[in-house]
């Protein structure tokens, strides 16, 4: 085995970089903590090429072991840039030194995949209007309909079934007519497991050097048991500073009426029970009645015979759902069963009371009252199920928060009592930042309130803009704020060549790469923009941060953590309110300089940056910009940057997947010819229905199968058959192939 620096010299060689000292610290410390089972936290900056820094030690351990490593990320921009960018180029690079190709793979969840058997029509068709009941007329009106056509269509030329392929996006209605969730999946029986997506991407990153993945699956998989990943002994954590978010949000149950009344519609006539879920639903929303929105200490006595209702009831329905000995796999019951497990479990859940569960009730606008129960802390589940059988190496551009890791140690488990051993590590940044950058306070402002942005704020944001050119990511604290500001730079900027884009407008991916293709674009936005947003070149030489992000002073789960940690004598606003921000203001600032030839300046609209007691907090936390409150020599500093900009760097489009995750026309794993005796599934008989099928985004009837049966009887040809049908050519060859028929060559009547 070559050792590790000759492995990442070739790695760095191979991708067209230079080894950086902080690369080179960084693999080091890896490749230690691996051999040592020390767990590492290490914060790389921006530029320091900390992907290949674990990538590189990551192989080196599987190679040398035969035990695949794990990589999460947090976000999708990421899981892409390894995927698509660093891994292929490694494994290239590697190749001739190690005499073989490192493999790896993408394995997401589920619900991220098209499940085939819900396409042929396996399953229950829960929305009146999705395209399975969707006629000629609807579905030019329907956007819904319209969705689930372009979905349809697609999943027919995709290789890997992501829904991360399909640009643009759909509706979550839409994706949920052409996915299921892991609890509603038939698993083994169903009748189409061998072309399964899902169980073929998992099947070929079984026995790959490095699978990637995300925090949230990761954390089911640890959590739950499931083996949905291949064994491993070493995980690495991207983006750490995330890990704890995504971990409470996996494990966050929610119960609301609507979600009664769709379980006992599920149900339907297979239980007895259904109706007493809707009368369930009933007693639920009398008891949410009245009840204020916020943390529940204690639930009330009407809310807690609620709940007791819907477990008991839900109880009754699990056994009335649970499948017959030989009984043969059934998607309507199934899909009823997952939907009564989760009421059971999250109900049940509730009324338990946990000494460390947080219940809350918050209002939808769209499906009222919804309660909610989540952990306080996350620290015990972490230590024990991730932390605990394997080497973990969490990393991030910001983990040091206030000069020290104590505070994400904590948040992990890594504190305290029996404390697994760690060891925390800066390699810092090959960044300049204080010649690249400007941090900028606006101490004239005015503090912000809660009646919206103040019009002192406004026209900095305008004066900001103006001076830059647009060229400006705009981040948030709350989407109300956002569109505001869109709104009124939109009516301001008329006329001056500067568009200004909203989050929700499309998604987030597209925005990003609009506002990144034209250097007058802005693009404003809440927490999904404050990291992940990779924008290298002059496209963003402004980065306007509106407030401190602190936590809601009505959030649950952050008064809950500052209540107990001041019980205990410490400081609770510091802990989470201070820490939160701090972190999210490092990750929002650090989308401005991505590059070493990157310009520009950071504002914060907030003069509580300069003087609150917790300022000097948030400032240690951020990259060393060089710091001002000269609004003069900051505007002139944009304009400067803005006439000498040189063109937006190349943006890379969207690409096709294949079965794996790899880029079309490249592979992942080295190819190896199927076994012959692996099970093939062939395509399932058309359900016996009045709705039997949707083919090609179009929906057929029983009679229109009769038609069809008529006509190659006749002899028609395909080309008649369409004429006849008023469908694409295309969509009844297919329904032809569906029902084992051919058409003629194209024979007619004739009289003798």
């Amino acid at each position: 085995m070559p050792d590790l620096d000759d492995l990442l010299h070739a790695a760095v060689a191979g991708v067209g970089g230079t080894e950086r000292p902080g690369q080179v610290e960084m693999a080091r410390a890896v490749a230690k903590a691996v051999d040592t089972r020390e767990h590492l936290l290490v914060q790389a900056g921006t530029g320091t090429g900390k992907s290949l820094a674990y990538l590189v030690p990551a192989v080196q351990h599987a190679v040398d072991t035969g035990r695949t490593a794990v990589v999460a990320t947090a976000t999708l921009a990421l899981q892409a840039q390894i995927v698509d960018r660093d891994m292929p180029r490694l494994a290239d690079a590697l190749q001739p030194v190690l005499g073989r190709r490192p493999t790896y793979a993408l394995v997401k969840g589920r619900r991220n995949y098209v499940c085939l058997h819900k396409l042929e029509g396996g399953f229950p068709d829960d929305d009146a209007d999705t395209l399975l009941s969707v006629g000629d007329v609807d579905r030019e009106s329907s956007r819904l309909g319209q969705e689930v056509v372009r979905l349809r269509e697609w999943a027919g030329r995709t290789e890997s079934g992501d829904r991360d392929e399909l640009v643009p996006g759909v509706s979550e209605r839409a994706w949920r007519q052409v996915s299921v969730s892991a609890e509603e999946c038939l698993g083994s029986r169903c009748p189409m497991v061998a072309e399964c997506f899902v169980e073929r991407s998992r099947e070929a990153a079984r026995d790959v050097d490095v699978v990637v993945t995300n925090h949230s699956f990761m954390a089911i998989d640890a959590f739950e048991g499931r083996q949905m990943l291949p064994e491993h002994d070493v995980l690495v954590v991207d983006e750490g500073h995330e890990l704890v978010d995504r971990v409470t949000s996996t494990i966050t149950d929610e119960l609301t009426a609507g979600a009664c009344r769709a379980a006992a519609k599920r149900a339907g006539r297979q239980a007895d029970a259904a109706e007493a879920l809707e009368d369930a639903a009933v007693i639920l929303e009398s008891a949410l009645e009245g009840v204020p929105e916020g943390r529940l200490t204690a639930l009330p006595d009407a809310l807690a015979m609620a709940l007791g209702r819907i477990r008991d009831v839900a109880r009754a329905a699990q056994s009335e759902l649970k499948p017959q000995q030989g009984e043969e796999p059934d998607g309507s019951r199934q899909v009823a069963r997952a939907a009564v497990d989760d009421l059971f479990d999250t109900a049940a859940r509730m009324l338990e009371e946990r000494e460390l569960d947080v219940v809350w009730l918050s209002q939808d606008p769209r499906r009222g009252p919804v309660l909610r129960v989540a952990p306080m802390s996350v620290a015990m589940l972490v230590r024990d199920k991730v932390f605990d059988e394997r080497t973990v190496v969490v990393t991030s551009a910001t983990l040091e928060l206030g000069g020290t890791f104590d505070a994400v140690a904590g948040t992990v488990g890594l504190r305290g009592e029996e404390a697994p051993p760690w060891r925390g590590l800066d390699v810092g940044s090959p960044f300049e930042y204080p010649k690249q950058g400007i941090a900028y306070v606006a101490k004239h402002l005015p503090p912000p309130g809660r009646d919206g942005t103040a019009p002192e704020t406004l026209d900095e944001i305008e004066a900001l803009v103006r001076a830059a050119g647009g060229r400006t990511l705009g981040l948030f604290s709350s989407m109300r704020a956002a569109r505001e500001a869109t709104e009124v730079m939109r009516e301001r900027l008329e006329g001056s060549g500067v568009t200004v884009l909203c989050q929700g407008e499309d998604q987030i991916a597209t925005l990003v790469r609009d506002f990144a293709r034209e250097p007058t674009t802005c693009l404003f936005g809440t927490m999904s923009l404050w990291q992940g947003v990779d924008v290298p070149g002059s496209s963003c030489q402004l980065v306007l941060v509106d407030r401190i992000p602190f936590p809601r002073p009505d959030d649950p789960l952050a008064s809950a953590r500052s209540q107990a940690i001041a019980r205990m004598g410490g400081n609770g606003f510091m802990a989470v309110s201070a820490t939160h921000a701090a972190l999210r203001l490092a990750q929002g600032a650090g989308r401005l300089i991505r590059r070493s030839d990157d310009r520009g300046v950071v504002a914060f609209l907030d003069s509580r940056m300069m003087t609150a007691r917790y300022a000097g907090f948030l400032q240690r936390s951020l990259p060393p910009f060089w710091p001002t409150a000269d609004r003069e020599m900051v505007l002139g500093a944009l304009r400067r940057l803005d006439e000498t900009a040189p063109p937006p760097l190349p943006v890379a489009e969207p690409t096709l997947r294949g079965l794996t995750g790899a880029v079309a026309g490249t592979a992942m794993v080295e190819a190896t010819p199927a076994p012959a005796d692996r099970p093939v599934a062939h395509p399932p008989p058309p359900p016996e229905s009045s709705r039997t099928a949707v083919t090609h985004g179009h929906a057929w009837s029983a009679q229109d199968d009769e038609e069809l049966r008529d006509g190659v009887s006749l002899g028609l040809s395909l080309e008649k058959l369409a004429e006849s049908m008023e469908r694409p050519l295309d969509a009844v060859a297919a329904r032809l192939e569906g029902l084992g028929l051919e058409p003629g060559d194209g024979g007619t009547l004739t009289f003798d």
